[in-house]
């Protein structure tokens, strides 16, 4: 929104305006964050036992985190317990010292580095297939099931393997050759659009799925006059340890229940303050669009937060580019490009932290936490969110050249995001040729698929790909399906050669991977703060 940001597109630029400019302000983000922020946490929070229990979704960094919380609080005399914490912390380490060991190759920029290793040959790697030695990635694939790895391929396959390569041979036909990789305009929009098209349309269908479900779960209690049972199914095997345990998290998960009233008026009150003050700051951004995207940004958190699930990937500023465009286009060329950034940080803001939630909810679950009070502490965290990020932001902002091309603070994003509000206000019409068409082919897929996983024999069913897991390689390349692939595969192997062992270490030695590499972002961060870069930078061209 910045006048840095006008000035860097240029002056003269079409439908890039001086009035749609609004420099950073301590006061007014401060307030703007705690206007917005909140509605996130009251979005999903009756969808919790759907999410947790029901669909009994991994959040593999949250799984991950309970793991290494659980480990400090194990019985001294099982054994078990024992040889798992070891195993975690052995993995821990060993994932923390090898990112540590990769970033002396990783240079400066992003190309260099074990990130960057054509592991499958150089023509491959141009497409983004290559396995990039992550452990966070590899320990997902280890605790993800293991058709959202493969359906990681299978998406990266299509997209990276067959569908751009196909759409870049069109360039200069169905859009201008001489494009950015970050303008909407080319290829970029594709990537982008048909991502959001096919995890849309798998977010809906399970949305809508929940919703009639939850409807004739209430139609029968209204008839039967019964209360409605924690589980669905009957646990006759209370002998079984597993099984017990599994009972007594549900029991726990569910003892502090947060009223659905609750959860709706705070969502309303916060929409009703938000949807009063929104426009005082941004005036272009009309009180009753403010108020349509309350109303749509739930369904979005949704699918949001059931992608996280399975993937352990927020695809939160997708939702917001999407929402960028849609408002500004809506506005017009009078104000629209900064009512739809606006409406861009609101919608990102609402996604990403509901599923932020969620994935606390799973570690809660794990942890036999109360859920009151992991819902208290989001509510502190997110209050305390409010004043650290705009004061770290300013500290930056105060002492640094942000945004400038030849300073070490680039942000390149805050252009090309720009671009995309000036390229919205022009409307669907401005895409490149086809996008809309291959949309809707996609949204249709996903729809196609999942009714094909609901209506086919589970012996069938568990062989049919997830679709808002493909989705997500469609935007961010084919190198992170790669590396989950490898550690689904090593969990196949190790299922097959020892089952007993795979089912007792397999979350350790996975839990152990996403961590280690965790942690070791903090130094990572320490050092760059202090411009401290890698000594040496590994890159690869043909001989």
């Amino acid at each position: 929104m910045d006048e840095k940001t006008y000035k860097l597109i240029g002056e003269d630029y079409p439908g890039n305006r001086a009035e749609d400019v609004k420099n950073p302000g301590l006061l007014w983000m401060t307030g703007y964050l705690f206007i917005v922020s909140f509605l996130g946490l009251f979005s999903l929070v009756p969808l919790r036992k759907v999410m947790v229990m029901d669909y009994k979704l991994t959040y593999p960094s949250g799984t991950a985190t309970a793991m290494l919380i659980n480990s400090f609080h194990t019985n001294a005399g099982a054994e078990l317990a024992r040889q798992e914490v070891s195993c975690l912390g052995k993995y821990l380490s060993i994932s923390f010292f090898w990112s540590c060991f990769k970033w002396f190759f990783s240079g400066i920029g992003d190309s260099c580095g074990f990130d960057k290793f054509p592991s499958l040959g150089l023509t491959l790697f141009k497409n983004t297939f290559y396995f990039d030695f992550s452990p966070i990635y590899v320990g997902c694939g280890l605790i993800c099931p293991h058709i959202v790895s493969c359906s990681f391929l299978l998406g990266a396959i299509i997209s990276w393997g067959f569908l751009w390569p196909f759409i870049s041979q069109r360039a200069g036909d169905w859009y201008p050759a001489d494009l950015g990789t970050n303008d909407f305009r080319g290829l970029y929009g594709y990537k982008v659009f048909i991502g959001i098209s096919l995890s849309l349309g798998d977010g809906l269908y399970n949305l809508i799925k929940i919703t009639a479900i939850s409807i004739k779960e209430m139609c029968k209690i209204i008839i039967s006059q019964k209360d409605l049972p924690i589980l669905e199914e009957v646990l006759d095997n209370k002998s079984s340890k597993s099984l017990l345990e599994g009972k007594k998290r549900d029991r726990v998960f569910l003892k502090d229940r947060i009223p659905f009233w609750f959860a709706a008026s705070g969502y309303v009150g916060l929409a009703a303050i938000s949807t009063a003050t929104i426009p005082i700051m941004f005036p272009p951004l009309r009180w009753y669009l403010v108020i349509w995207s309350y109303i749509i940004v739930p369904a979005l958190a949704f699918c949001n937060s059931y992608g996280a699930g399975l993937t352990d990937m927020s695809m939160a500023t997708i939702y917001g580019k999407m929402g960028l465009f849609t408002f500004a286009s809506l506005v017009g060329s009078n104000g629209g490009v900064l009512a739809g950034l606006a409406a861009a940080a609101v919608m990102t803001s609402i996604v990403a932290t509901a599923a932020d939630l969620m994935q606390d909810f799973k570690t809660g679950y794990l942890t036999l936490s109360s859920a009151k009070s992991m819902f208290v502490s989001q509510l502190i965290g997110t209050a305390m969110g409010c004043v650290i990020a705009p004061l770290t932001f300013w500290l930056y902002w105060s002492a640094f050249d942000i945004g400038s091309p030849e300073g070490p603070y680039q942000a390149p994003f805050a252009v090309a995001t720009r671009q995309l509000a000036i390229l919205a206000i022009q409307g669907f019409s401005e895409l490149p040729k086809h996008c809309l068409a291959f949309c809707l082919v996609f949204f249709a897929a996903a729809l196609l698929i999942n009714f094909l996983r609901d209506v086919a024999p589970k012996k069938v069913s568990q062989f049919i790909p997830i679709p808002i897991a493909m989705a997500l390689t469609f935007y961010i390349g084919a190198s992170f399906a790669v590396d989950m692939f490898v550690g689904t595969v090593v969990l196949f192997v190790w299922e097959r050669l020892n089952r007993k062992g795979a089912e007792d270490y397999a979350p350790a030695v996975a839990s152990g991977l996403i961590c280690g590499d965790g942690i070791w972002s903090i130094p990572s961060a320490v050092l760059s703060i202090f411009r401290i870069n890698p000594p040496i930078c590994m890159y690869f061209v043909p001989s």
